[in-house]
């Protein structure tokens, strides 16, 4: 089972978050997750477990639970499969509702314009 772990401290580690959780059974997985630019922690991560009872123990005896200054917001990871993404993809850019199946447009696209800078000069060069 995946763990959400939230409200951890940025001083946290994985090996720390591991030792904690350890205490209910095995931990297969330990991430928390940190910022691409700055390398520093988000603030929240995520523990797999493969025991379902021993997860399910951990969450309970954890949610709210201080670790290192910060009482900790321990739950069930929500899942982001396959039709999380599909519902990502049908959405329509503009509105964001939901849209069905559309039949293809007989419209057809203008040929894209040359760009400006180096892309656009080779274009020109090759083109012309």
């Amino acid at each position: 089972m995946n763990i959400y772990v939230g409200n951890l401290s940025y001083k946290a580690r994985e090996a720390e978050l591991k030792t904690a959780f350890e205490q209910f059974g095995k931990v297969a997985s330990v991430e928390i997750i940190v910022d691409r630019r700055t390398h520093r922690s988000r603030g929240y991560g995520f523990i797999e477990m493969p025991n379902d009872r021993e997860a399910e123990a951990a969450i309970k005896a954890l949610d709210g639970k201080e670790f290192l200054g910060r009482a900790l917001r321990v739950d069930a990871s929500q899942s982001q499969g396959p039709q999380h993404f599909k519902d990502k993809m049908s959405r329509s850019r503009t509105t964001g509702a939901r849209t069905g199946p559309q039949a293809p447009s007989t419209e057809r696209k203008k040929p894209e314009e040359p760009r400006g800078g180096l892309l656009g000069f080779f274009k020109k060069l090759f083109t012309s």
